[in-house]
């Protein structure tokens, strides 16, 4: 049984978010061996896919180390990378049947373009420990999936050393618990609109590379402040980071991004 590593929303090896992709099966594993393979790849995410009788659509089910998730968008990108680059599954779109519903992504020039379910978030208020936990006072709160702290600029996005551990005992009025998108305005002259980083000891991971869920909330809430549909961002993971670009249509948002497959390994055992 075969399985890729693909670099997500990164234009080279070595940069965006890493998600490894198994082998398409005819029925599903058991649960437990894929969260078991899940923590033996110690990626963000591992997805699975389900053969249907459509060579086009797929069951798609994503688990970090530490649980099964509703909602991935680096490794949904990686399994359309590998199922087009790697299988032969062609350039059309793709359909993922998974537990946000259908996701459809196609090919977008050198990338991927994927449709996804916008997730609009709402102001609230201030969030008790959250400012402490940061290690920085954020000037606006929002809430949706996850918690959204709007800092004064990039720089304070980019120094952030937050206390994870206090991290993932936050929720506000957030949906997940210990799962913060941390964001601002890009510098100006900046090639992209936004800066912003995430944090998700909630479920298992400190700090995410590249996160495609963390922009169906940014996407919407920026195209609101900046009064366009299309916006860029960079996320700023020390050492990665990626670049996405969404477009919000509504209660959907396109997100945008490219692919590179890094490693492709055997595994040496079945479920």
């Amino acid at each position: 049984m075969r399985q890729w590593t693909v670099d997500a929303f990164a234009s080279a090896p070595f940069r965006g978010n890493p998600a490894c992709v198994v082998e398409p099966f005819d029925r599903w594993p058991d649960d437990g061996w894929m969260q078991a393979l899940a923590k033996e790849n110690n990626q963000a995410e591992t997805a699975f896919l389900l053969r249907t009788h459509d060579p086009a659509r797929f069951g798609l089910r994503w688990f970090t180390p530490g649980r099964e998730v509703d909602l991935c968008g680096h490794a949904t990108l990686g399994s359309a990378h590998v199922l087009i680059t790697e299988l032969g599954a062609g350039a059309g779109p793709l359909t993922f049947d998974s537990r946000s519903g259908p996701l459809t992504v196609r090919r977008a020039g050198e990338g991927y373009e994927m449709d996804f379910p916008a997730d609009m978030p709402r102001r609230t208020g201030p969030v008790a420990g959250l400012a402490e936990a940061l290690g920085a006072e954020p000037v606006e709160v929002w809430a949706a999936r996850y918690l959204v702290a709007v800092l004064a600029d990039a720089d304070a996005v980019r120094a952030l050393r937050p206390d994870i551990g206090a991290l993932s005992a936050l929720q506000g009025e957030a949906a997940e618990p210990g799962e913060v998108i941390v964001c601002a305005d890009a510098d100006a002259g900046d090639a992209v609109d936004v800066i912003d980083r995430f944090f998700a000891p909630g479920c298992g991971v400190d700090e995410d590379p590249a996160t495609g869920s963390a922009h169906c909330i940014l996407g919407p809430l920026y195209a609101d402040r900046l009064g366009r549909s299309g916006v860029r961002f960079r996320q700023v993971f020390p050492g990665r980071g990626g670049d996405i670009e969404t477009e919000t249509r509504g209660d959907r948002v396109l997100l945008r991004g490219r692919a590179v497959t890094v490693i492709e390994s055997r595994l040496r055992l079945t479920p």
